[in-house]
């Protein structure tokens, strides 16, 4: 056993956290841990971690164990770089003993396993978007154990992560290669597909059971089932217990001349019942009181157009001066009950977009056009800095006096705040103070106050617990107008987006496309078309530079004697080498691609195209060609990755 926690306890002022919980952990266990917003999961991670004590219980550990843990929050000393933050946490690592040279290694060698690109390493860590600077963390976790921790510790680690980037963890954690991988790992997560795809057991922490916890061996899925079984069997406990309480009630409230032979023993059982119903009654309302309960609020616009863009295109120049187009000759339509989704990698241009849609950035090229009078916008932004950190929660959910007028109706604000899981003195805390969850419904109470023809969702997930997102999703499903909604949460995309706008493809190019499936496969082939060029420019540079030196040395050889010459009996290097076949394939090979391409988004146009849509033939037989089209532009990025291999 890497790991036995018994009897934990927690808590934070009056306020208890969890009480009496234990927990292990066994080599290959993959545990997903969850539970609601401000049920103390960060913090029994933390007494797992060794860096909080617990009230009572207690916490052992394997002897000589490797624990390693990466915090939610990632920070980073100012002028840091990646190489520097990495060879910094190899140098704790045993197997470097110290040397500085070999931590150098280490960590050069784990940062190009955890994706991160030779020209990317001695950037500084403030030009990292907040997925690589996850990345960054797990890393630097990592490197502090030299690749291979016996127990990692994980605190939200796909929050910020694109697409790419949890597909990226999910194969880390379960398919490990040799030197990067954990022997156990525990993860606190709220991204469901993540923990289907991932855990081995799932623990929820809530005051719904009677131990703290509920285990279930097994996925996500499982664990659901489990769930409602056990919720479905103590809710039975209940109604049966409630029935012998009611008994005893009417036994204990006759006279004494009809109980004279009442027993004492008889009276201790009532009341040991009594107490057990309360208990098992507060546990039964825990367990169905659900997430925050999200509803907003429609202005009630009548119009067929809300935005329209054509066209539009959007470039930048980063912090280190280089231009790069993000997206070029995008059309999109937004109407009342359109739900658009947005992907891309990170830094590709999300954010970018959904800021021109909303009137606040300006196109390069291509017009916007808002319908008049100008449909009224409502955004949940991704860092959640709307509200300054020094406002009372009382203000931040109730700007004007004690009451809100939520959809025609006043509500009290001590009603209004526990509409959001909040207690009645965290109305004085100020928002600075609340945890990452309760910020988010924070904002989520203020944008409920909002008419909206359209609602803007930036990363709406990060933070929020499962109950709450399913209400969420809930909402946004019944929510009249239009939605732009921006997430990595597979779940959420495939319930709520209509279609989904693909960007960061290496062209700019964008893919329009009618389903989650779809959308990931256009990532895939994005993403191998970035790995080929990022390949081409690091081997054209490489080149330059062997070139360079290749001239040098072939003087200083022709100058020097022939005894430096090579003896006849030494042998060359050999090196793969395109036949003529291959090379005249080579050659061609981009052309087919941007050809094959082109196709694919046709058949993409074909699958979107409402005439066809109408027509169930028709969209049976445009389908079969669009997923033809992709599994030839995946069988030619294949092929020109094996190419240029052999051309290495």
């Amino acid at each position: 056993m890497l790991l036995s926690a018994t009897d934990l306890s927690k808590s934070h002022g009056l306020r208890e956290l969890f009480r009496g919980v234990s927990i292990s952990v066994a080599d290959g266990d993959r545990v997903g841990f969850i539970g609601p917003n401000g049920s103390g999961k960060s913090t029994m991670l933390r007494m797992l971690a060794g860096a909080e004590e617990p009230d009572a219980g207690l916490v052992r550990t394997q002897r000589g164990a490797v624990i390693v843990y990466v915090p939610q929050r990632d920070d980073f000393a100012d002028g840091s770089t990646p190489r520097s933050v990495a060879t910094a946490a190899s140098l704790c690592a045993a197997s470097v003993h110290g040397d500085a040279h070999e931590a150098e290694v280490l960590g050069g060698m784990i940062l190009g396993k955890l994706g991160f690109p030779e020209s990317r390493m001695d950037d500084a860590v403030e030009l990292l978007s907040g997925g690589w600077k996850k990345r960054l963390s797990i890393a630097r976790g990592l490197c502090e154990a030299g690749g291979t921790p016996d127990l990692l510790l994980l605190d939200e680690p796909t929050n910020h992560l694109d697409v790419e980037g949890i597909r990226w963890l999910e194969q880390f954690l379960a398919r490990p290669s040799n030197d990067i991988r954990a022997g156990a790992c525990v993860f606190i997560t709220h991204d469901r597909a993540f923990l289907e795809r991932v855990a081995t057991r799932v623990v929820e922490l809530s005051r719904a059971y009677a131990q703290g916890t509920l285990t279930a061996e097994g996925n996500y899925t499982e664990f659901l089932r489990r769930r409602a079984d056990f919720l479905e069997s103590q809710a039975r406990a209940e109604s049966a217990l409630a029935n012998e309480v009611r008994i005893d009630n009417v036994w204990l409230g006759r006279g004494a001349q009809a109980r004279r032979t009442k027993a004492k023993g008889r009276i201790e059982d009532s009341a040991d019942r009594r107490e057990e119903l309360d208990a098992i009654s507060e546990r039964n309302a825990a367990a169905t009181a659900g997430g925050a309960r999200v509803d907003f609020t429609a202005s009630g616009r009548r119009t067929r157009r809300l935005v329209q863009a054509e066209g539009i295109s959007k470039s930048f120049t980063d912090l280190r001066g280089e231009s790069r187009t993000l997206f070029r000759a995008l059309d999109l339509e937004l109407a009342p009950g359109d739900r658009i989704g947005l992907m891309g990698p990170n830094g590709s241009g999300k954010t970018t977009l959904l800021r021109i849609l909303c009137g606040d950035l300006a196109t390069d090229t291509g017009t916007v056009r808002f319908a008049d009078p100008m449909p009224r916008i409502v955004i949940l932004r991704q860092q959640r800095a709307d509200i300054p950190e020094s406002t009372l929660l009382r203000d931040a959910i109730c700007p004007l006096g004690d009451v809100v007028d939520f959809q025609g109706r006043p509500m009290h604000i001590t009603a209004w705040a526990r509409r959001f899981l909040f207690k009645d003195a965290q109305l004085l805390q100020t928002v600075g103070n609340l945890s990452g969850g309760e910020r988010a419904r924070a904002h989520l109470a203020r944008m409920m106050l909002e008419p909206a023809d359209i609602l803007v969702l930036d990363e709406p997930t990060n933070d929020l617990d499962i109950p709450t997102l399913e209400v969420l999703e809930e909402s946004v499903e019944s929510f009249p107008g239009a939605v732009l909604l921006v997430t990595h949460d597979r779940t959420m995309l495939e319930r709520l987006a209509k279609s989904v706008v693909v960007i960061g493809a290496p062209d700019a190019s964008v893919s329009v496309v009618a389903s989650l499936d779809q959308a990931l496969a256009a990532l895939e082939r994005a993403e191998r078309a970035t790995q080929v060029r990022d390949r081409a420019s690091e081997r054209a540079a490489r080149g330059g530079g062997r070139g360079g030196r290749g001239g040098a040395e072939r003087g200083a050889a022709s100058a020097a004697p022939a005894a430096s010459a090579p003896s006849a009996t030494t042998v060359p290097p050999t090196r793969k080498r395109l036949n003529f076949k291959e090379q005249r394939e080579f050659d061609a090979i981009e052309a087919a691609v941007h050809a094959a391409e082109h196709a694919s988004h046709i058949a993409e146009a074909r699958v979107n195209d409402p005439a066809i849509a109408s027509d169930h033939l028709k969209m049976a037989a445009a389908c079969k060609v669009l997923d033809a089209a992709h599994a030839l532009v995946a069988t030619l990025y294949a092929r020109w990755q094996e190419l240029e291999s052999k051309r290495a």
